[in-house]
């Protein structure tokens, strides 16, 4: 598991949780089940036949990782986490004392040339968390109005030239279909800042991968969803790898929202569900920053159900 990916900030994740004997918790995001599996070496050291951890994750290999586990608490869903509630009722549950989110692409995702997440390696345009879904990278590249690739590469991709690109997407594909990685590199490669090549393909890349998989709105989702499952005291722990993901974490815990200030009943009371444990993210520790380069940029808030 740790040869799929490496979780960040174990130690912080779990005492985040502030994990109860009997607990119900949720990983949202099991991928290669690294925090789902210390969840479960923790239940088990609090010895009570209650606990329970549910795991979601939509991506087959995940599926593959969660049949490695034989524990009495783990029960496995193949699902976005956007369906959280949806699943969670179908297993009897209606509220839980955790959740736990690590949001992003796995190490995993990323190294399989065949996912089309990296721009290290050749391989089709997919980027599809999901692979039973229809739309893909391909689909996105080659089909979408110039517009709304214009939109996507701005507003998910926070790509300065935007719009330059888009049309220059649009031209290359009159000729021929953008196919591969490599392919939409050739495009994209004249119209990145000299020095910063690789952080431009990054940037694009992240774009077009949130529209693929719709990963704002299932996240905003999801985050509603875990105000009405967690119970008093209940523990939101939610860790993100750039602001477009950090910044909607960061407004629903301090607002209840997603836009906008916080709203006020007649008595001046701030309405909304959850209370941050931590002003500012808790990041990485230079150390685990040398050992995975992935913590860099990792940011992880933790909340507490009112």
């Amino acid at each position: 598991m740790s040869e799929y990916h490496n979780p960040v900030m174990l130690s912080e994740c779990i005492e985040g949780l502030d994990l109860k004997p009997g607990g119900i918790y949720v990983d949202v995001t099991f991928g290669g089940g690294g925090h789902s599996k210390a969840i479960l070496d923790k239940l088990d050291g609090l010895d009570n036949p209650k606990s329970k951890l549910i795991a979601f994750d939509q991506d087959d290999d995940a599926r593959e990782n969660a049949d490695l586990i034989e524990n009495r608490s783990f029960t496995f869903v193949q699902s976005n986490f956007r369906y959280l509630k949806k699943y969670l009722r179908l297993h009897g549950i209606k509220q839980v004392d955790g959740i736990l989110g690590d949001l992003g692409v796995s190490s995993h995702q990323i190294n399989e040339p065949g996912r089309g997440f990296s721009t290290r390696f050749d391989g089709p345009l997919d980027m599809r968390m999901n692979q039973g879904q229809k739309l893909s990278a391909n689909e996105v590249i080659n089909t979408y109005e110039q517009a709304d690739l214009h939109k996507i590469l701005g507003q998910y991709g926070e790509v300065r030239n935007a719009k330059t690109l888009a049309d220059a997407i649009c031209k290359a594909r009159s000729s021929r279909s953008i196919n591969t990685i490599f392919d939409l590199l050739e495009v994209i490669k004249p119209f990145a800042p000299r020095g910063k090549e690789f952080k431009y393909y990054a940037q694009v890349f992240q774009g077009i991968r949130i529209e693929v998989n719709e990963e704002m709105k299932a996240l905003e989702e999801m985050l509603e969803q875990s105000a009405e499952l967690l119970k008093s005291d209940g523990r939101l722990v939610i860790m993100s790898y750039h602001s477009l993901e950090d910044r909607p974490v960061k407004n629903y815990i301090n607002k209840g929202k997603f836009f906008g200030e916080v709203e006020k009943d007649f008595y001046g009371n701030e309405i909304k569900p959850f209370k941050a444990l931590n002003r500012k993210p808790i990041v990485a520790s230079d150390q685990e920053i040398n050992e995975n380069n992935r913590a860099r940029s990792a940011k992880l808030r933790v909340a507490i159900k009112i």
